[in-house]
């Protein structure tokens, strides 16, 4: 598409894109919901019930990268296509599952075909909008992924109520059917694209890549460190309900939602390397405003921070989304697209694991019975440490140049 204008095909394939960002991200989050009523279902004890998320997490963590190469390889359009059928023939299979083994194997397969959507559709969308829109597209699919995510427990929990635990995982049979038929209807068939750079060009585009896949690891530790010290701190530090916390922590996701169609335009107007940088700097001084929250405040002076961090990590990701994917050729979309999948699932993995120790650290120990004052020191420390990891995020994406802006062959 020469001109800035959305045709009715691209609109198209957006809305298909769109659906192959959602699904993976409903799988991911639908089915923490359901562990405890798998468990008593199928006779299981708690922690092998909790190979039902962690199959489907390192089945997308380990197969992105690849599922993005064989795109470029294979064509994309025709692997995107398998990828959604395999998805939905693996929700099935988890749905009729009649034991844990059967039901972590499907699991397996259906992150196989969440891999394959995460890492295709971003590379696809890029090419579906011109460059002058392209800022917009990535902040559709952000937002698209943050909803799936906020979606996954507030559906899981009413199905799950209705309809048991299977219904979980039939959810996603119409949702993979229609995203099936519009990417048979609206994306364009496969076409190779040449990807052959002179070496001084690659050598600066690989710097950049290495730049953006960095950064975007680092941020996505800090947003894994909301998830991992929030339900604490509200719990014990601010001394609030479970339904109370879970809608302060669902405005998270919401914002993120909210955010990223409105920052991909930003993005589209100002330029992703103003906005990457503008994104990081909201997200550190929401850190900060974290770090030094007084313990005596109302649940206000923590959420509204959480927006703010949550705003600046959704015009960071449109930034980076797009200085990445528009910086390559376009027959290195695919396998550039996995690797940032794969960036941000191993920054999630250091938020649970690292930052979590260190909340759990300066908290005094264990923090599901430490008093409010710890865990509130808790978390001030996190988000302090946070700041620092964010600014090093900053400084590492200033270093990265503006890939965006190269002409490639």
């Amino acid at each position: 598409m020469q001109t800035s204008t959305v045709t009715p095909a691209a609109r198209g394939a957006l809305a298909a894109l769109s659906l192959a960002t959602l699904l993976p991200a409903l799988g991911a989050s639908i089915a923490n919901i359901g562990v405890p009523a798998i468990a008593a279902s199928l006779q299981a004890p708690f922690k092998q019930v909790q190979w039902v998320v962690l199959a489907y997490l390192l089945a997308v963590t380990a197969l992105s990268v690849n599922a993005g190469r064989l795109g470029d390889r294979l064509g994309r359009r025709r692997l995107l296509l398998a990828g959604i059928a395999l998805f939905a023939v693996a929700s099935l299979l988890c749905a009729l599952a009649t034991s844990l083994p059967l039901l972590v194997a499907a699991r397996i397969v259906q992150g196989a075909g969440a891999a394959v959507m995460l890492a295709l559709a971003m590379a696809m969308a890029a090419g579906a909008v011109s460059r002058q829109r392209a800022g917009s597209a990535m902040g559709l699919l952000g937002s698209m992924s943050a909803l799936g995510t906020t979606l996954g427990p507030a559906l899981g929990g009413l199905l799950l109520a209705r309809y048991g635990w299977p219904s979980l995982f039939l959810v996603n049979l119409p949702l993979a059917a229609l995203a099936l038929l519009l990417a048979w209807r609206y994306l364009p068939e496969d076409r190779q694209a040449p990807s052959v750079q002179p070496a001084h060009l690659a050598l600066r585009i690989e710097s950049a890549l290495a730049a953006g896949l960095l950064a975007s690891a680092l941020v996505s530790t800090v947003m894994m460190t909301t998830l991992v010290v929030g339900p604490f701190y509200l719990a014990r530090g601010l001394q609030l309900g479970s339904t109370t916390s879970g809608l302060v922590l669902a405005l998270g996701p919401l914002a993120a939602a909210l955010c990223g169609v409105p920052a991909g335009r930003l993005v589209d107007r100002h330029g992703a390397q103003r906005m990457l940088k503008a994104g990081l700097l909201c997200a550190v001084l929401a850190c900060l405003a974290l770090a030094l929250l007084p313990a005596s405040l109302s649940v206000a002076a923590y959420a509204l921070p959480l927006v703010l961090l949550t705003a600046g990590y959704a015009l960071f990701q449109a930034a980076n989304n797009t200085a990445m994917m528009m910086g390559v050729a376009a027959g290195r979309r695919g396998s550039v697209a996995g690797a940032m999948s794969l960036s941000r699932n191993l920054g999630l993995v250091a938020g649970a694991s690292v930052m979590a120790g260190l909340f759990a650290l300066a908290a005094g120990g264990d923090v599901t019975t430490a008093p409010g004052e710890a865990v509130a020191r808790g978390m001030h420390a996190a988000f302090a440490v946070a700041a620092v990891v964010l600014l090093a995020a900053l400084a590492i994406a200033r270093r990265g140049g503006q890939p965006h802006k190269m002409t490639l062959p």
